[in-house]
């Protein structure tokens, strides 16, 4: 089995102690990792260990396989077009 880490573009990054409206900081979030044969059986054994994922806004995610060539396996997904 492969390892993945699965991330988002989606959301915002304040600085601490900044009182502005406007995030600062483009930023990529860890949605979470997981294992598994493809990075499609990885992500469904995800959304099954983190089911909170399934409340959260976010809809863009993506991964890699964790491995020295990691560019080579960008997978992306649709969380809410997978939960219909």
């Amino acid at each position: 089995m492969d390892k993945f880490i699965f991330l988002t573009d989606e959301g915002y990054t304040f600085q601490p102690d900044s009182d502005s409206e406007i995030p600062d900081i483009e930023n990529l979030q860890v949605i979470g990792f997981s294992i598994g044969l493809s990075a499609d059986d990885a992500f469904a054994k995800l959304l099954n260990v983190q089911s909170y994922l399934k409340e959260t806004s976010f809809n863009n995610i993506f991964c890699y396989k964790l491995d020295v060539h990691y560019e080579e396996t960008r997978k992306d997904f649709c969380l809410k077009i997978r939960l219909m």
